[in-house]
Formats: structure tokens, sequence, C-alpha cells
């Protein structure tokens, strides 16, 4: 059970941070008088991703005049999604909220997220976005067909355009702290916990400031890591792609038995080699798909923790 200190807490917010030191002093600007204006009392978990800027140095200075910041540390750069389960699993308040830091989900409807879970009995509030157009068209097409494929393979009970900024209650944390610790895809994974859940919609603005921490490579990561955790629809379309693969061999097979029935037969090097080649990346295709859930179980059975915890200012005050 968490800490019985946390009866005193109403709200925690959990903020991943890696190499933010642009957008931190308008985090703050904006954050504080927003939890401050709730009347609630709160604590912001500001988890340090294995920053290499001023970030820790900058974190440290909002800490002398912010007593409810709490610096978590992590010893290095472990990624967003293990940054946001360490700072979940540490947070002490009877609500979470998870916010990315350059303020691209505004937190003035925080409030709102609140006021709606409490009305309405619900333990999961998502932050839903309704208008995307500060993003790049690339940016709202890959997003929007990533949406669209994980409702399809995952199930419908993912929300569309629900990223990492929504709120949780106590039982949610709870019964993600029970979860392995593996590499976990939170917009996945939190609805298929089935808790009672609604929606605040908002519009999506720009960077506060700094560059993106999620280039396309990362996007990229961030699809197949949900629709290997999340689906075995790739293994079936491998499955799928041999089965064609066979009744086209099977096929050339027909091909090549006419055309030496009827005396005609051609050279071949041009047709040997496309098969070759053919079946040569079906092969390498499915066993890439294999490659890609065996080293999911590998991870899982190593069962290595995927973060490490080297400071958190609220055991320094114990």
């Amino acid at each position: 059970m968490y800490d019985t200190r946390s009866r005193s807490i109403a709200l925690s917010i959990v903020v991943p941070i890696f190499n933010e030191e642009e957008s931190l002093p308008v985090l703050g600007a904006r954050l504080r008088p927003v939890l401050d204006g709730c009347g609630e009392p709160y604590e912001v978990l500001a988890v340090d991703d294995g920053s290499t800027d001023k970030t820790p140095d900058l974190l440290e200075d909002m800490r002398t005049a912010w007593p409810q910041l709490r610096i978590v540390t992590l010893r290095r750069n472990s990624g967003h999604q293990a940054a946001l389960t360490a700072g979940l699993h540490r947070a002490r308040g009877a609500y979470a909220v998870s916010i990315d830091a350059d303020l691209q989900d505004p937190p003035e409807v925080i409030p709102d997220m609140l006021a709606l879970a409490r009305a309405d009995g619900l333990d999961i509030v998502y932050g839903v976005r309704t208008d995307r157009s500060t993003d790049t068209g690339f940016k709202r097409r890959t997003a929007a067909a990533y949406y669209w494929l994980m409702r399809r393979l995952a199930g419908s009970f993912v929300p569309a355009q629900a990223g990492d900024f929504r709120l949780l209650s106590r039982p949610v944390v709870e019964t993600l702290k029970t979860l392995p610790d593996q590499r976990q895809i939170y917009r996945l994974l939190i609805p298929s916990l089935g808790f009672p859940a609604g929606q605040i919609t908002y519009q999506r603005a720009e960077r506060a400031a700094g560059t993106t921490k999620y280039p396309l490579h990362k996007m990229v990561l961030l699809a197949l890591d949900s629709i290997t955790s999340f689906s075995a629809a790739p293994l079936r379309l491998a499955t799928a792609i041999g089965a064609v693969s066979i009744l086209v061999c099977l096929a050339f097979l027909v091909w090549t038995l006419t055309v030496y029935a009827t005396g005609s037969t051609p050279p071949g090097w041009t047709s040997l080699i496309i098969t070759f080649l053919f079946f040569g990346a079906v092969q390498l295709f499915c066993l890439g798909m294999l490659g890609e859930y065996v080293a999911r179980i590998y991870t899982a059975v190593q069962a290595r923790p995927t973060y490490f915890v080297a400071r958190d200012t609220d055991e320094e005050l114990q």
C-alpha cells in the first residue's frame, strides 16, 4: 500500500523531463498557479530522465521557491514511459495526473479533470486532442494512422487522440504498480484495465520551447512496441504471407511443368533469381516478426528493472 502521508495529498502531478532547460521556466510559470488555485494539497514529481543539459540545476532552483516540487532523478536516460512509470509508482496523491514538460497539453484543464472524476465517480480521465493544427501535416497523419491501427489491433477501447495526458485515481495507480516491471505502453495498457473513464477535450498547442524529444525513429519504435505488446496480428500476418507464398510457389511449379512439357523451356535465369529473392524476403520478414516477439519474451524473462532511481528529494526529508 502507499505511504500513509499520501492521505493528505489530493493530487500528484507526474512530469517526465529530459533536457527541457528551455521549457522548465514556462512550465513552472503556468503549472504552479493552476495547482495553487485548485485549493487542494498537491505534489509535483519532476522525473529527470538522465538530462545532460542544465535541467537538473534549474529543477533545484525551482524547488527552493516551490515546496511542493519533488525531484526524482533516474541514473540514466531510460525513456519516456520508464520515467512515467517511476513517477506514477512514487506518487502519493489520491489522484495522479501525467503531463509532458513541453506544455503542448494545457495544465489549465487539470482542475476540470479532477472535477469530472469526482462528479462522475471516474477512475480515469483522458485528455483528448480535438485540434492538432499546430502539429505538422506529417505528424497529424502519422498520429491518425497510429490510433487507427491501435484501435483495430488492440481494441476499440483505445481512445483516439489520447496520449499520456490523463488523470488516474489511486486504485488505478495501485493496479499499475502490481504489474510486471516491463516496458509499458500506457496509452494502450490503461484503457485495457477497464476502469470507468471519461474525457476532457482540448486544443493541442505548440511546444513552449526547445525541440521535440520524440523524433521519427522514436515514433516508429513506439508504434512497433505498441503492436507487439498488445497484438499477435504480426505473427498471424507472417503466417498468412507464408500461406500465400506456398500458393505462389505451387502456381510457379505448374507453370514450369507446363513450359517443360511443351518443350519451350526458357533459359530461366531472371525468373530463378526473382523467385529466390521473393522467397528469401518472405522468410526474412517472417523471421523478423518472430524475432520481435522472442526479444520481448527474453526481456520479460530477464526481469530487469526498466529504470533505476538515483535520488528522490522526498526521501531526503524523512
